[in-house]
């Protein structure tokens, strides 16, 4: 590769984290349904045209900020995971657990874009699934781990959802029993659900010490998907 040429990449890198920094603070202020290309270039002392052969509309910009959101949470469920690789389940599950909550904590407003209300006009293309899924499978490894090791409790399952669990475990846990994957989406969306209580103050006057309420919650989540 060219000297010239890896001025230019590293310039168009700089670039281009300058363009996120900037949408960031605009979803700070503003949030997402507000967020401009123009408004970002003219912060940044760009042309509009200029900042188009970057991210050629709104929706490429929103759509690169949630796989950054994604990627983001998804990498402090990943290292929470690693550090405690020595632990049983249910401590492995309540570490992952509270590591996205102390993320979400952190990035309130990245939160908010990736689990808050929809942006009108904006449909999430399927580039996003990938970052998505991280915190998931990071969940879904764990209860893996411990069906091959000291076993999970297979949650009740009514037969009137069976086919439903088949179709779900077939889509993201195929080598799990399908009693498991109804427990898995439920624990997911409670999960977030907790978290987005906490963040947009639903909490207020109800739950004083969130930290102990949380890390209890997200044990009560590990003992429903069958963990022991």
């Amino acid at each position: 590769m060219s000297t010239a040429h890896s001025a230019r990449a590293r310039a168009r890198i700089e670039v281009t984290a300058a363009i996120k920094e900037e949408a960031r603070r605009q979803l700070a202020a503003e949030g997402a349904a507000k967020l401009s290309l123009r408004a970002v270039a003219r912060e940044l002392g760009m042309a509009s045209s200029a900042l188009y052969r970057y991210f050629p509309s709104r929706d490429d910009l929103l759509t690169a900020l949630i796989i950054d959101a994604y990627d983001s949470v998804g990498e402090a469920a990943e290292a929470a995971h690693t550090a405690a690789a020595d632990d049983g389940p249910v401590q492995r599950w309540t570490t992952v657990c509270e590591a996205v909550r102390e993320w979400a904590l952190a990035h309130p407003h990245e939160y908010a874009l990736i689990y808050g209300s929809p942006v009108p006009g904006y449909t999430a293309p399927e580039t996003t699934v990938p970052a998505a899924a991280r915190v998931g499978l990071v969940l879904i490894g764990i209860v893996r781990d411990a069906r091959l090791g000291p076993g999970v409790a297979l949650p009740a399952l009514p037969a009137e959802l069976l086919p439903e669990a088949e179709r779900m475990a077939a889509d993201f846990a195929s080598d799990l029993p399908p009693a498991v994957a109804p427990a898995l989406v439920a624990a997911w969306a409670q999960l977030f659900g907790l978290i987005g209580f906490e963040l947009f103050g639903q909490f207020h006057r109800v739950v004083e010490d969130r930290a102990a309420f949380f890390r209890h919650a997200a044990g009560q989540l590990a003992l429903g998907v069958g963990l022991t």
